[in-house]
């Protein structure tokens, strides 16, 4: 009885998904929010809460990231990574500054202390790898000239994850300096490992992933991603970080077939991912922290589109890609939560949840909007402005004479 309601839920899941798909691409827009309101509807709190298939929701939503960022990682060779890195470190710094300080000023000024503050900081910086991966496929934009800026701050994002997940779960543990330091170590050194595998060994890899049967190269391509990934994780890296590392690592033939042999699994479980993240959040939590949640949610929206569009212009791109960029850079999403939910765990904040969830919710919703009308409404805004200020002013006009004073002049 088990397994049918399980086959009942999840078949449901999987329909209900195609028909949103469906409609959203009718009407030419993202089916992400779709998605995710679905989730709402189906999750904690909602109409109707599943309850045989949600653990299985759950793997295949970690998959759907997982794939994700693979994919991601097959559009670019390790050369790319790196020498993107060097050059947009500068909008690593600019992202930090705009998007990390308006959390901990927010926690600081709810009274939370210090230690929320880091918390909230967290989840205000960090965009989300799988939404926007997801809308620059939908979108059809993996190919633009500012994808590579883009994906070089999510990378760069990523990779401080490496460092700020260890320091952060060191705090709120209460754990002493030495332990703290040792699994920072580790964390940068498994990072620095796999990035150095990628570089040195990548034609190898390569070659013994190479398959001219489709089906053993899905088996070992899908295979090694999710080991490295699931080792990755184990040592307090980024699961995300390993996936995109092994995409990076893979060229040539096989980076082209395992990217045809992988799409149609990588549409699948990135669906479940954002239903997944629908499902966990009751709809009753989010009304007493919508107000500071949304305030929040906008003043960050807006300093992602400035870091974008000032990363996009200092790599040259044209005012267009600009404003795409930082578009498609506003959506939070997975690291947020976990970021979020390591703080409720340890008690910090009781408060917190409800507030990163609301957050997030509003900002998972808001990004594939804000990647496709930012560059349309932006560039109008810019046209606008331009136009006032290239109109000629207006000749000075010359006062009107008093008659009364020249009645009292002539009079003089």
């Amino acid at each position: 009885m088990h397994s049918a309601v399980f086959l009942i839920e999840f078949g449901a899941i999987i329909l209900g998904l195609g028909l949103l798909g469906r409609f959203a691409g009718r009407f030419r827009f993202s089916p992400i929010p779709l998605y995710l309101l679905a989730g709402l509807a189906f999750g904690e709190g909602g109409l109707l809460p599943l309850g045989a298939s949600e653990e299985f929701v759950a793997i295949g939503a970690e998959i759907g990231v997982i794939l994700l960022l693979l994919m991601l990682g097959l559009e670019y060779t390790a050369s790319d990574l790196v020498s993107n890195l060097k050059s947009q470190y500068p909008a690593g710094l600019v992202d930090f500054t705009l998007n990390a300080l308006p959390g901990a000023a927010a926690a600081l000024l709810m009274g939370w202390g210090p230690v929320a503050a880091v918390v909230l900081a967290g989840v205000t910086w960090i965009s989300s790898s799988g939404v926007i991966a997801k809308v620059l496929g939908d979108l059809g934009r993996v190919g633009n000239r500012e994808t590579p800026v883009i994906l070089s701050i999510l990378v760069l994002e990523d990779l401080a994850m490496a460092v700020y997940l260890p320091i952060i779960t060191a705090l709120l543990a209460g754990v002493g300096l030495a332990a703290g330091s040792v699994t920072l170590a580790i964390a940068l050194g498994v990072a620095g490992l796999v990035l150095f595998a990628a570089l040195r060994y990548g034609r190898v890899i390569s070659r013994f992933v190479s398959s001219d049967d489709p089906e053993k190269l899905l088996l070992v391509v899908l295979g090694l991603t999710l080991l490295v990934a699931g080792i990755a994780q184990q040592l307090q890296v980024s699961a995300a970080v390993g996936a995109f590392l092994v995409g990076i690592a893979l060229s040539g033939e096989v980076a082209e077939g395992a990217h045809t042999l992988l799409s149609p699994l990588r549409d699948l479980f990135a669906a479940v991912f954002f239903v997944f993240f629908g499902l966990h959040t009751d709809p009753a939590e989010i009304p007493p922290v919508l107000l500071p949640a949304l305030a929040l949610a906008t003043v960050t929206a807006l300093t992602k589109v400035a870091t974008g569009y000032w990363a996009a212009k200092r790599a040259g791109i044209g005012p267009r890609g600009r404003w795409r960029a930082g578009g498609t850079l506003v959506a939070r999403g997975e690291f947020s939560i976990v970021i979020a939910g390591l703080a409720v765990s340890a008690g910090i904040q009781p408060a917190l949840g409800p507030l990163a969830t609301a957050y997030v919710f509003i900002l998972v919703v808001l990004g594939p909007l804000a990647a496709r009308f930012t560059e349309p409404v932006g560039t109008r805004l810019a046209a606008r402005l331009a136009a006032r200020r290239a109109a000629p002013s207006p000749p000075p006009v010359a006062p009107e004479p008093d008659p009364l004073g020249e009645r009292v002049e002539a009079r003089d």
